[in-house]
C-alpha cells in the first residue's frame, strides 16, 4: 500500500489500520510527519505532488512502485491527489492498483458547484449554491439572497490563492463582509469561489458518512457519525466526533452515489436543516477522509481495510457498526479548538469534560505505537515557541522594559 499524501493524523491512522493487518505501508509526502516514525510505516518518500510538474510526479510515482515491488495499491488522501490519480490512470495502472473511478464523476464531486447540480438532478437535498464569475455577478446575486451566507473555495483539486492565504471557507453576515472576503480569497484570473446558502445550527447538526463502493457502485461498507467540535472552529474538519447511526443519511448517500456510478472510498458531509426537516449534502470528497477511523465496525472494519480487501480479491465481511456514542479525537487540534469555543462562550470546563465521555480512539496516542505521539508533541512545542518568539519580536523595544517605558513618559 502506498499513501499518496500522508497528512498528520490521517496518514498515521491509515498506516496503523492497514499495518495491523500485516499490510506493508509506504507513504509519499513533502514532509515526514508522524507517520514516518510509526512502526507500521515501511518507508517514507519525500515529494511535493502539488507543486511538481506532472511528468516529474508521474516518473516519481512509477519509480516508487518499482522500489516497493509488485503492484501496490495507491491510496490518495487529498482531493488534488485523488484527481491526479484518475486523470493519469492509464499511466499509473500498469504499476499500481486502485479503484476504477470515473474522472468526470470525481471532478464533478470535488467541485462544489458541479456537486450541487448533480445533487439537484439526483433529487438529493442540498443548500442553494451560486458560482459568481465576477464581482458584478456577486453583487447581483446578493440583491436577492438572505444573509448569513457561506463563501467557499469551489474546487479543492486545484491550487489557488485562497489556499496560500490559509482560507478556504468563511461565514459572512452582510454585503460589506462578503465583498471583503471575496476580494481576499478570489483569484480574478481563475474564478474559483462559490456562495452557498447558510443552514443554521450547531456542530451537532453536521453529519458525516464514510463508505467504500465497488465497481458496481455497491456500498460494501458504510457508516455515519456527527461532528462535536471542529478545527478551525465552526467551519473546519472534525477534531472530536461521535459515531451515531443515521439511516436517512445512509440511504441518501447510497442513492446519490448510485446515480453517479461512484466507485472507491467516499467521505461526504451533510447538515440537518431544522427549517424543513431535511438532511442536505454540503461536501463530497471522492477519497478517504481524515476522520475515517471514527467509522468502525465491530469486527474492526474501516474504509481503508474494505478497499484493501476488495482490491486484493478478498471478500469484505458484513460489518455491524460500533455502538452509538463511540468517540474519536485529534488531541492537539481539539485542545486548541476547545480553548476557542470556551473563549467564545460556547463551551464550559464541565462541558469539555463531559464531551470526552465515550472516547475510544485517539489520533496519535497509542501504547503499541508511541513514537508518533512524541513527534507531534515536539512539533507542537516548536510551533508554539516560534509563535511566542515572533510575537515578542514584534513588540516595540521600549515597551519591553517597564522602567524604560515609565521614564519615557
Amino acid at each position: 500500500m502506498v499513501l499518496l499524501g500522508a497528512m498528520r493524523h490521517a496518514g498515521l491512522a491509515m498506516a496503523r489500520s492497514l499495518g495491523r493487518l500485516g499490510v506493508a505501508v509506504y507513504a509519499i509526502d513533502e514532509k515526514a510527519g508522524p507517520v514516518s516514525v510509526s512502526r507500521y510505516c515501511r518507508g517514507m518518500f519525500r515529494w511535493n505532488l502539488n507543486s511538481s510538474p506532472v511528468n516529474d510526479s508521474l516518473a516519481f510515482l512509477l519509480d516508487v512502485a518499482r522500489k516497493v515491488g509488485g503492484e501496490p495499491i495507491l491510496l490518495p488522501t487529498t482531493d488534488y491527489a485523488a484527481l491526479f490519480v484518475v486523470d493519469h490512470a492509464p499511466v499509473l495502472k500498469p504499476a499500481y492498483v486502485f479503484p476504477n473511478q470515473l474522472a468526470e464523476t470525481s471532478h464533478a464531486l470535488v467541485s462544489k458547484h458541479s456537486m450541487f447540480q448533480l445533487a439537484v438532478r439526483a433529487g438529493i437535498p442540498t443548500p442553494h449554491t451560486f458560482s459568481p464569475q465576477s464581482r458584478h455577478e456577486l453583487l447581483a446575486y446578493v440583491e436577492r439572497a438572505s444573509f448569513p451566507l457561506v463563501l467557499k473555495v469551489d474546487d479543492g483539486g486545484r491550487i489557488f490563492r485562497a489556499e496560500a492565504n490559509g482560507r478556504t471557507k468563511c461565514i459572512v453576515s452582510n454585503v460589506d463582509e462578503l465583498l471583503k472576503e471575496y476580494d481576499q480569497m478570489q483569484d480574478p484570473e481563475v474564478p474559483n469561489l462559490i456562495v452557498q446558502e447558510y443552514i443554521p445550527g450547531g456542530e451537532d447538526s453536521i453529519w458525516m458518512f464514510n463508505g467504500y463502493f465497488n465497481d458496481q457502485s455497491e456500498c460494501l461498507f458504510g457508516m455515519t457519525g456527527q461532528k462535536i467540535r471542529q478545527s478551525p472552529v465552526y467551519t473546519g474538519a472534525a477534531c472530536l466526533a461521535v459515531s451515531v447511526q443515521n439511516q436517512v443519511v445512509h440511504q441518501l448517500t447510497l442513492d446519490f452515489m448510485k446515480s453517479v456510478r461512484y466507485r472507491g472510498i467516499l467521505d461526504i458531509g451533510y447538515r440537518y436543516d431544522a427549517r424543513d426537516g431535511k438532511y442536505k449534502v454540503l461536501d463530497v470528497n471522492p477519497r478517504i477522509g481524515a476522520t475515517f477511523r471514527l467509522f468502525l465496525g465491530t469486527n474492526g472494519m474501516d474504509v481503508a481495510r474494505a478497499l484493501y480487501l476488495n482490491l486484493t480479491g478478498q471478500p469484505v465481511p458484513i460489518s455491524l457498526p460500533a455502538p452509538n456514542g463511540r468517540k474519536w479525537i485529534v488531541e492537539d487540534c481539539d485542545l486548541i479548538s476547545s480553548c476557542r469555543y470556551y473563549a467564545d462562550g460556547k463551551l464550559t470546563l464541565a462541558g469539555y469534560i463531559r464531551s470526552l465521555w465515550g472516547l475510544r480512539e485517539f489520533s496519535y496516542l497509542s501504547a503499541t505505537d508511541p513514537l508518533p505521539m512524541f513527534s507531534v508533541l515536539a512539533s507542537d512545542v516548536a510551533e508554539l515557541s516560534s509563535r511566542i518568539w515572533n510575537s515578542i519580536r514584534t513588540i516595540p523595544p521600549g515597551s519591553r522594559d517597564p522602567i524604560a517605558a515609565r521614564s519615557s513618559k
